[in-house]
């Protein structure tokens, strides 16, 4: 395959007198601690490095089934294919420009096989062993759909222009959950989020989210105030320290959620997600550690977020934009 057998992009350098940029401290950390496809993603986004790389690498985690395990979400460990591993590669693939084809619909294929009545998606299905899982994501034998999944996967694949029967149902329950009064939990927000910026009917994703965005003020369920953060008690299921702030949920400015908050309220989150990058060079993972592997293999994926949501920004000193996301499809 093209790409396949390229030299890495050398590191790059600062000058002899400037402090490294934010970009290149995190280039070091990623060639230090990253897995192969993080790696070639950072390559990718960053570097000028080829698409098909990237493609490669994420094939190793594709099952036969046309789902995708193998930890690629470092949260569920074990081969088996998993709704969380499939929303995972969604996003690589959107990434990419490559949200499409075959591998697509072979993936929602699959999804609707293991989507629950309603033709949503759980966050872990139960299998025929008990692979390793984060304690916060609990194997039920009677496995729900969750919002915090399906609404990530529908939203990319809307947003792509995908179309599978599956698709109805599973639309169908993203509505609902969105639409209907009840309570919410922080963790559900940026799935619905991700949802209402794909949807086909903008006009009602314009009205949900006008909605859900006065409830989320209402209902303190993102941190406003970085500053602030100690007088939000953490959610049920959650620990401290991973409560969510404007820029978990408005991840580009041309999100729904961007109108949410104000431009003092997303710069003042902004500036505390820049001012998290470590001396190492990386990001934190704002989840519990269960186990060393997953934590290691977080940190990468936590820091490639975190320098595309700047660079959406325009908030990425020392770092030229070398290949912006692909733009909405309108």
């Amino acid at each position: 395959m093209p790409g396949d057998h390229a030299r890495p992009p050398a590191p790059s350098a600062p000058g002899p007198c400037a402090p490294p940029s934010a970009l290149a401290r995190a280039e070091q950390f990623v060639w230090l601690t990253a897995r192969v496809l993080e790696q070639r993603r950072f390559a990718f986004h960053f570097l000028g490095g080829d698409a098909d790389a990237v493609d490669t690498a994420l094939g190793a985690y594709l099952n036969a089934d046309g789902g995708y395990g193998h930890a690629l979400d470092p949260d569920v460990r074990g081969p088996l294919s998993q709704p969380l591993h499939g929303a995972h590669a969604l996003r690589v693939l959107d990434g990419l420009g490559r949200c499409a084809g075959q591998r697509v619909e072979r993936l929602c294929r699959h999804l609707s096989r293991v989507s629950t009545p309603d033709g949503a998606l759980p966050v872990v299905l139960p299998g025929p062993r008990a692979y390793p899982a984060a304690p916060y994501h609990p194997v039920r034998e009677d496995a729900r759909g969750e919002l915090a999944t399906t609404g990530r996967v529908v939203g990319l694949l809307h947003r792509n222009r995908v179309w599978h029967a599956w698709l109805f149902r599973a639309t169908d329950f993203c509505w609902a959950r969105v639409e209907r009064p009840r309570p919410w939990h922080p963790y559900e927000v940026p799935g619905a989020v991700a949802f209402l910026d794909g949807a086909p009917d903008r006009a009602r994703a314009a009205a949900a989210a006008d909605r859900l965005g006065r409830l989320v003020r209402e209902r303190r369920l993102v941190v406003l105030d970085p500053a602030r953060r100690a007088e939000h008690p953490p959610a049920p299921g959650c620990a401290a320290g991973e409560e969510l702030f404007p820029h978990d949920v408005a991840r580009r400015p041309e999100s729904l959620a961007r109108s949410w908050f104000t431009d003092e309220e997303l710069g003042r989150s902004l500036d505390f997600l820049a001012g998290r990058q470590h001396p190492d060079g990386g990001w934190p993972v704002r989840r519990r550690a269960w186990a060393p592997g997953s934590s290691l293999e977080r940190r990468p994926i936590a820091t490639l977020e975190a320098l595309l949501t700047l660079r959406a920004y325009g908030r990425l000193p020392g770092g030229a934009a070398i290949r912006p996301a692909p733009a909405p499809r309108p």
